[in-house]
């Protein structure tokens, strides 16, 4: 199957280079912000975000007053991204220099009472640097005062495992700790989004953070080798297993995650998946005793491959394998890597060049994080790739409307990268008698709204990413996107407001609006194609080209910006499963409600003056069918309405 997403990058340098501090673009950019007590930073896997970390707490501790840093990481491995690191010799005014015994991201449970008394005597003496875990932070705070935490500066890692819901620990102790002390707060994540509805954080706590983001595009741009990446499906039937080397180029640096083991790609014994892969790709010649390698000789040319299994459930030979690629820092050291639930979150191996993901990932975060796991920049490779395994729908299976609902939600998954990894645009309006040429990075658009308050324009520069993410997960949308009947409008001016009031209820329906527009500008900009001829820029969209300067509103609003995606997969399966898919949809699809027959209305009276005739219901043509049920609706709706009258 092609690539639902392929992108282009330049190869800048920008993101490795650094200052005189020793600092890169992403970390120069967080420390302008370091005053602030409340930082937000949005930065992809592989920025540089722990190093970001140690430049703020420093000088939070030796020009800002504050007495105590505290990392909290979500898992132990990640913990040793904060380990003792030279930063003066780049030039930096201090070193960062926890003490061993302050790193509690060390084997054992992380709510030991040994680890919990080492944060309580940590923040009841001198000592200025506290590594722990998530989980060793919630223990820990169970037996503390919040103002314990004057003057301390906490840095959340992986700040998405935070929300809002009443059992999340984690998030109701940065609430009471943001409340009712004078602690500094630093929120790190490279996916400010859940895989659930549930928000991160409420509207009035996000607003007291100062946002600092820098995007996937800017971070993969500014590479020095990596040139290009994909996005791509691929789709079995039966068994997965009897799939895997359809997909899995054992002369590419994989990490292969096999599906979780209540998924329905599942065969229920992941160790029997793991030992049928490794069979799939050749003869096991050994294991090594003291760091749990596997080598297999490839079946095809007798090449020996080094194998990683972090499926293993047996805790010393997981820990051996894990010690092993932690300390790994050579080409040949590791070839391909079997997990389940690891080497996602903080997983560093720069090598990777391919991240194959059987069954469909719930979360978006996981979706991103797995596919950070390819995207570090290293000599060995200059394209990067991610393919998802997913089980295709067969009409006899009682199970159908879940895999095609998954089948959808890992194509959506795959829009919102090809958002996120595109490069951003600034939208200006423009007006009737303005001829100048737009800047470098900007696009003028006739009818557009500018953003009439500050929360507006916060809220377009800094949460548009996390915006759509929301609308991806939304179920209404998910029906809407690929239903060819729908007309464009209809998403783009009910669906989409809907989503929005739901998550900024604070909004006027002006200011909707005008979120609303950038939202969709930026998502049709960004999934179609740019050219230049001469001094004139064009944009494909709808299948035909646009000059740039000729966009206005109303023409983006005729564009369902996320039907190409869809038109690709069509493409790419039988008509059979493509009729299941189609089938799916219309059985499931949106109700009609008075919005979407407001946008429909003129269209049927064009309907009716061109073809001097009323839509038919029986229509092979899905929009006119659409048009029908506007009309039934309509009628059902003025009977329901004279009823109500008369009574």
């Amino acid at each position: 199957m092609p690539n639902l997403v392929n992108v282009t990058y330049h190869q800048t340098g920008n993101s490795k280079s650094t200052n005189a501090y020793g600092m890169r673009e992403m970390q120069e950019r967080a420390f302008e912000y370091r005053d602030a007590q409340y930082m937000l930073l949005k930065s992809p896997p592989a920025s540089g975000k722990s190093r970001a970390l140690m430049f703020l707490g420093l000088d939070k501790l030796i020009n800002q007053g504050i007495k105590k840093v505290i990392v909290a990481v979500p898992e132990r491995s990640i913990g040793s991204s904060f380990a003792t690191t030279d930063l003066k010799t780049y030039g930096f005014f201090s070193n960062w220099s926890p003490k061993d015994e302050f790193n509690l991201c060390t084997p054992g449970s992380d709510g030991s009472k040994s680890k919990v008394t080492a944060f309580h005597n940590f923040m009841n003496n001198d000592e200025q640097i506290l590594i722990c875990t998530h989980a060793t932070l919630r223990f820990a705070c169970e037996g503390l005062g919040e103002t314990k935490f004057n003057n301390t500066l906490l840095a959340i890692d992986e700040f998405h495992h935070v929300s809002v819901s009443a059992d999340n620990k984690l998030g109701e102790i940065l609430k009471s700790i943001i409340n009712k002390s004078t602690a500094h707060i630093v929120a790190m994540t490279g996916s400010y989004f859940r895989g659930d509805s549930v928000p991160i954080l409420m509207p009035e706590d996000e607003a007291k953070f100062t946002k600092v983001t820098y995007n996937y595009y800017e971070q993969l741009n500014g590479y020095n080798y990596l040139k290009t990446l994909g996005i791509g499906y691929h789709f079995y039937q039966g068994k997965y297993t009897s799939a895997i080397m359809e997909v899995l180029d054992t002369d590419k640096k994989t990490i292969l995650h096999i599906p979780n083991v209540n998924s329905g790609e599942s065969t229920k014994d992941k160790e029997n998946e793991v030992n049928f892969i490794i069979d799939a790709i050749g003869d096991v010649v050994k294991q090594d005793t003291e760091t749990g390698v596997i080598f297999v000789k490839r079946k095809s040319d007798g090449k020996i491959l080094k194998i990683a299994d972090l499926v293993d459930d047996t805790s010393k030979e997981r820990e051996k394998i894990q010690n092993y690629l932690r300390v790994s820092d050579a080409l040949d050291d590791i070839d391909i890597i079997i997990a389940l639930g690891m080497a996602k979150e903080g997983f560093d191996w720069p090598y990777c060049e391919h991240a194959l993901t059987v069954g469909y990932r719930g979360s978006l975060t996981e979706v991103i994080q797995i596919i950070g796991r390819a995207t570090r920049d290293s000599n060995n490779k200059t394209h990067a790739q991610f393919t998802n395994l997913i089980a295709q729908p067969d009409a006899q299976d009682d199970e159908v409307k879940l895999s095609v609902n998954n089948m959808l939600k890992a194509i959506t998954a795959s829009l919102l990268m090809e958002q996120v990894l595109a490069p951003n645009w600034t939208f200006k309006t423009k007006h009737a008698d303005d001829d100048t040429k737009a800047k470098p990075g900007e696009i003028k658009i006739r009818g557009l709204k500018e953003p009439s308050s500050q929360r507006v324009k916060d809220i377009i520069e800094a949460d548009l990413t996390d915006l759509k993410a929301d609308i991806f997960q939304d179920k209404e949308m998910l029906k809407a996107m690929p239903d060819e009947s729908l007309d464009p409008k209809v998403i783009n001016k009910s669906l989409i407001p809907k989503v929005i009031r739901m998550k900024y209820p604070d909004l006027t329906d002006d200011q909707v609006e005008e979120v609303r527009q950038h939202v969709v500008a930026d998502s049709v900009i960004k999934n179609g194609t740019i050219k230049e001829v001469a001094d004139k820029r064009f944009i494909r969209m709808a299948g035909s080209f646009v000059d740039i300067d000729d966009l206005n509103i109303d023409l983006i609003d005729s564009v369902n910006p996320f039907q190409e995606a869809f038109e690709v997969l069509s493409k790419s399966v039988s008509s059979k499963v493509l009729k299941i898919i189609q089938d799916t949809i219309e059985a499931t699809r949106i109700k009609m409600d008075f919005e979407e027959a407001k946008i429909l209305w003129p269209k049927i009276q064009e309907f009716v003056k061109t073809h001097n005739r009323q839509p038919n219901i029986n229509s092979v043509i899905g929009s006119e069918k659409r048009m029908a049920e506007c009309i039934i609706y309509l009628k059902a709706e003025k009977q329901k309405r004279a009823a109500q009258n008369n009574g």
